[in-house]
C-alpha cells in the first residue's frame, strides 16, 4: 500500500548525511514520510525504507516543490551550502506556504545573522527572517560545527596520521550529526517546539590539538594537528573538488572559531531529546574503521 497520501511530513535533503540519519530514526519509529529526491530511480534503497515514499523535487524548480508539498504539514528544510542556497531555500518556504505547510524545521547553523562576515550564517538568518515572516510555524536548529566534517580528513588520517586546518587555538563545541537528527525528528513529530530556535553542541568544548589527542587515543596511534595559514587551507579545499564559493565560506567560518565564537555549550539536545549528545571519542569510536 502507497503511504504517499498518509505521510504529512516531507524530509529534504533525505539521502545526505543528516538527512539519512533523521529518515533513519523516523522509519524506526514507524512514522510515515515523504522524502524529496532529485532521481527516485537512482534512491532505491530510500524507497526500500519503511514508511519512506518518494517524490521527485527540484529546489531549482517551482513546479516540483508545489508537488512535493502537496498535502504536507510539516517539513524538514536542508540544502546542500552552495551559493544558490539562499534563493533556493526562499523558493521552498513560498511553496510551503502556497501549500498550507504548518511547520518548518529548517537546519540552520550556529551563530546565525543577518550582519555575519561569515556568508553561510548571513543565508541561513535570511531564510529565518522568512519563515518567520511567513507566518508558518518554525523550529530553528542551529548546530555547531560537525563532527562527520572530519571524515573529509580520512583519508590523511589513515595514511598519514595527521590533518590540519586554519584553526589556531579555537575552542568548537561540535557537535555529532546523529544528535541534530534525533533533535530534528522529536521536532518533526512532538508538540511544544513551533516558534523555536535550538542552539546544538556537543557535551564538551575542545581544540582542534585536543581532537588530535583523542584521535590518538582511540586509534592507539599518535595522530598530529597542523595549524596552516587560510590560504593554505583555501589550496587544499579546491585541491579536494570544493567549488571556490563554499571554500572561501568554510575559511569565513574558521576565522569565525578562531575568535571563539563557537565555544559556547548549551543543553539543548538533551532538552529535546533526553539524551545527553555524544562526544567527539564517541564518534571516533563509531567511525573508526575509517581512519585505521
Amino acid at each position: 500500500m502507497s503511504t504517499q497520501a498518509r505521510a504529512t511530513i516531507l524530509i529534504t535533503g533525505a539521502t545526505g548525511n543528516i538527512g539519512t540519519e533523521l529518515r533513519k530514526i523516523l522509519s524506526a519509529q514507524g512514522v510515515l514520510f515523504r522524502a524529496m529526491v532529485r532521481s527516485a530511480g537512482q534512491s532505491k534503497d530510500l524507497a526500500a525504507l519503511p514508511g519512506a515514499t518518494l517524490v521527485e523535487g527540484d529546489f531549482n524548480d517551482e513546479a516540483s516543490l508545489d508537488n512535493a508539498l502537496r498535502g504536507i504539514e510539516k517539513a524538514f528544510l536542508l540544502t546542500n551550502s552552495s551559493e544558490l542556497a539562499e534563493e533556493q531555500q526562499l523558493r521552498f518556504v513560498d511553496a510551503a506556504k502556497r501549500a498550507g505547510v504548518k511547520h518548518i524545521v529548517k537546519l540552520s547553523q550556529w551563530a546565525a545573522d543577518l550582519h555575519s562576515p561569515v556568508r553561510f550564517l548571513r543565508y541561513h538568518a535570511v531564510v529565518e527572517t522568512a519563515i518567520r515572516n511567513s507566518g508558518i510555524a518554525y523550529t530553528f536548529l542551529r548546530p555547531n560545527l560537525f563532527m562527520q566534517g572530519f571524515l573529509g580528513f580520512a583519508k590523511a588520517i589513515s595514511q598519514g596520521n595527521e590533518f590540519f586546518a586554519a584553526a589556531g587555538n579555537a575552542a568548537i563545541s561540535l557537535i555529532d550529526i546523529r544528535d541534530i537528527a534525533a533533535v530534528a525528528a522529536v521536532a518533526l513529530t512532538k508538540p511544544g517546539h513551533e516558534n523555536k530556535a535550538y542552539h546544538l553542541t556537543g557535551p564538551e568544548v575542545l581544540t582542534h590539538q585536543q581532537l588530535a589527542a583523542i584521535f590518538s587515543n582511540v586509534l592507539g596511534r599518535e595522530i598530529r594537528f597542523t595549524d596552516i595559514p587560510e590560504e593554505a587551507m583555501k589550496n587544499a579545499l579546491l585541491g579536494f573538488g570544493f567549488p571556490l564559493w563554499q571554500a572561501d565560506g568554510l575559511l569565513e567560518d574558521y576565522a569565525h572559531y578562531r575568535l571563539n565564537e563557537a565555544a559556547a555549550l548549551t543543553p539543548d539536545v538533551k532538552e529535546v531529546t533526553g539524551h545527553a549528545p555524544r562526544t567527539f571519542e564517541q564518534f571516533v569510536k563509531d567511525y573508526a574503521p575509517l581512519f585505521s
